[in-house]
C-alpha cells in the first residue's frame, strides 16, 4: 500500500495548474494527534482514486508561508483543487466517505 508523500511549498505551486485535475492536500504536522487520525484516510483515499486523482501531504511547520498565504488556521485541514482551483476545504478530523464524496463530485 503506498502512502500519500509529503510535497514542499514549492511543489505545491507547480502542482496548480489549468490542466493539473483534482489535487487533495492534506495540510498536517508531526505533533498534530488529529493529523495521525486522518492520515489512514488519505492513504486509503490516493489508493483508491490512483490515477483519477492525486494526494499529497503538506507539512505546515516546513511550509510556514504557505499556510499563512492559504489562511489554515487549524489543522488537519484538507483541501481539494480542481485544475488549479480551490473547490473545497474540509478542517477537522471527518468520516472518508465526506473526503470521497468530494472527491468524486469533482471527477
Amino acid at each position: 500500500m503506498q502512502t500519500v508523500e509529503y510535497i514542499q511549498e514549492e511543489e505545491f505551486d507547480s502542482l496548480l495548474t489549468p490542466d493539473s485535475g483534482v489535487l487533495v492536500f492534506d495540510f498536517t504536522a508531526t505533533w498534530c494527534g488529529p493529523c495521525k487520525m486522518i492520515a489512514p484516510l488519505m492513504d486509503k483515499l490516493a489508493q483508491e482514486y490512483a490515477g483519477s486523482a492525486k494526494v499529497a501531504k503538506v507539512d505546515l511547520d516546513q511550509s510556514k508561508t504557505l499556510a499563512k498565504r492559504l489562511g489554515i488556521r487549524s489543522i488537519p485541514a484538507v483541501m481539494i483543487y480542481k485544475d488549479g482551483n480551490l473547490m473545497e476545504t474540509i478542517v477537522g478530523v471527518t468520516t472518508y466517505e465526506r473526503f470521497s464524496t468530494a472527491v468524486t463530485n469533482l471527477l
